[in-house]
């Protein structure tokens, strides 16, 4: 999920933005659908926006220290399967309870990790995610299944199926239904239409959890109780296998190497790293049958399910470790914030005082001569002149009063902003990676069109990021109500004329209403049901603080465009 920089025509050039924007041809941008992948320009390396914080752990770019950590593990899991081979013929006594406790444990494992991709699904719908949840459902399913058909386990002749072909046909289950997940995975996870979070997603949850739940009753009455018309693993004793079950396993492990090729040319995340192991683990549970042994209760049938076990709780761990992590960095950004917060307290509160003690002084002056004039008004005969005096005196410290509050606010604003200057097209990008959850949830396709090389604007970097984000959510919020296929956010910039910085907000919406486009910008004036009607008042004042404009450049049915017209920085010395 990075950017390209792809350079177009008359010195323009467009990013794409994580997920959201696509690529741009001869004729212009091209436009992508909001999370699907946009590729590299030819020689410009792709950087993951993602990196910086992402919503989810599915969408973590994989780092050195993953990938160097997931090349040990799969040499390790390499290293034992060669230590085992030689020995894999050799029987064992058969331990009645190792496949229940092994198996149910695993299916635990399977099943949580599950739970954990749905909850990753409801923050930032992709139905990739929910097909990689679905796989670990049916995994996690079948082995529990297995583990209820398998002899010996928790009952002679098992608790359902036949006690000898039904467990062999639910483990081909386990290990086909599994992979198949991962294959629509790995390719749905760069290409994919955008859920709504909330309400919609749990729907979407409901609805897949209810059709697994059918699809593995179904599968399971098939080869449970009718396990006399499918094929047989075994003819009348569980030690000897019939060649139907190396010819299966065979075809097993180029299934498991199918989904791992696959991952291994679009590998891009922490998950997909994590998968690929997963699926290596899976490989030596094939490899034994079919190299080793085809019997139950050997030392490679022992160790197969090992591997298993090894393989179905790499991706639980590697989730709850990053969780940790994530969770980590979220506690840091609120300790910052807190701070900041703090720090802004004690300025207002410094504000404050010293507003109080400068205003006494002629607020005290007032009441006093206030409290003269009235007694001279209540006088036999009062004197005209002295009252004349009095009412100067009040007008002339009630000034007093007013210049001095106008000092403290500008000594407050060239405090904080004095010789403030920002990147447009930085604040534009960083505001679009912020809009970025926004804008997947709501089907919304971005193009940004930046000129490159803009001079800084005079303006706090701050204060415009806050413009450009409430830009883009009225954007957003006015394409609701449109079809999601043309709901589409343009941001453009554009020096002129050498002397100020020009930045177009662009959607698709509905427009607004004539009657109420000279009112836009006046502060409680809103046309939103839950709105305050103070955003565009307040990015209006900042941009006219600093001698820019803020305007309505056209809204109609097809749309609106906003204009962000910045003065370019001057330092000091060339003022």
């Amino acid at each position: 999920m990075g950017f390209a920089v792809p350079f177009l025509g008359g010195g323009m050039r467009q990013r794409q933005f994580a997920g959201l924007v696509g690529g741009a041809t001869a004729s212009g941008p091209r436009i992508a659908q909001a999370g699907q992948r946009p590729a590299s320009a030819a020689g410009v390396p792709a950087h993951d926006d993602e990196q910086e914080f992402p919503l989810i752990i599915a969408n973590m770019p994989a780092t050195r220290r993953q990938m160097a950590s997931a090349g040990g593990v799969a040499v390790l899991l390499i290293v034992i399967a060669a230590v085992i081979a030689p020995f894999a013929r050799i029987q064992l006594g058969q331990i009645d309870g190792f496949v229940p406790v092994l198996q149910t444990a695993l299916g635990l494992a399977e099943l949580i990790t599950a739970a954990l991709l749905f909850a990753q699904f409801a923050i930032q719908p992709q139905r990739a995610l929910l097909a990689l949840a679905s796989g670990y459902v049916f995994s996690g399913s079948f082995a529990i299944l297995q583990t209820l058909a398998f002899p010996n386990g928790y009952a002679p002749a098992g608790v359902i199926g036949d006690g000898l072909n039904s467990p062999a046909w639910l483990y081909v289950l386990w290990h086909t239904t599994f992979p198949a997940a991962i294959l629509v995975y790995g390719f749905t996870k760069d290409h994919f239409k955008a859920t709504r979070p909330g309400r919609p997603a749990v729907a979407a949850i409901a609805i897949t959890i209810g059709c697994i739940a059918a699809a593995i009753a179904g599968l399971t009455w098939i080869v449970t109780a009718q396990a006399e018309n499918i094929p047989a693993f075994y003819v009348s004793n569980i030690r000897h296998q019939t060649p139907l079950g190396n010819q299966v396993n065979l075809m097993l492990l180029l299934w498991d190497l199918t989904a791992l090729a696959v991952l291994f040319v679009r590998m891009r995340t922490i998950l997909d790293l994590w998968l690929m192991v997963t699926l290596l683990a899976y490989l030596p549970n094939f490899l034994v049958a079919i190299i080793g042994s085809s019997v139950r209760f050997t030392v490679g049938w022992y160790a197969a399910r090992g591997f298993v076990l090894i393989g179905s709780s790499m991706l639980l761990t590697v989730l709850l470790i990053e969780t940790m992590l994530l969770y980590s960095r979220l506690a840091s950004v609120i300790a910052l914030q807190r701070r900041e917060r703090a720090n802004r307290l004690l300025s207002i509160d410094a504000v404050t005082g010293a507003i109080a003690h400068e205003l006494r002084s002629p607020l005290g002056a007032i009441s006093l001569n206030a409290a003269t004039g009235l007694g001279q008004l209540q006088a036999a005969s009062p004197e005209l002149e002295d009252i004349e005096d009095i009412l100067c005196d009040i007008e002339a410290d009630s000034n007093r009063a007013a210049q001095i509050i106008s000092s403290i606010r500008e000594m407050t604003i060239k405090t904080a902003h004095a010789g403030a200057s920002t990147d447009v097209e930085g604040v534009a990008d960083l505001a679009l990676r912020l809009l970025k959850h926004d804008l997947l949830a709501n089907g919304v396709s971005v193009a940004a069109e930046f000129q490159g090389n803009i001079p800084p604007v005079a303006l706090d970097g701050t204060e415009l990021q806050q413009i450009v984000l409430n830009l883009g959510k009225n954007a957003i919020d006015a394409m609701s109500s449109v079809p999601i296929d043309r709901r589409k956010l343009t941001m453009k910039t554009r020096v002129n004329g050498g002397s100020t910085v020009h930045l177009w907000v662009e959607d698709s919406g509905t427009g607004i209403c004539p009657h109420h486009q000279e009112s836009i910008f006046d502060p409680f004036f809103t046309t939103k049901q839950d709105g305050m009607g103070l955003g565009l008042a307040i990015s209006s004042n900042l941009v006219a603080r600093c001698g820019g404009r803020l305007r309505l450049v056209k809204s109609d049915a097809s749309g609106s465009i906003f204009e962000l017209e910045l003065p370019i920085f001057a330092p000091a010395s060339a003022q």
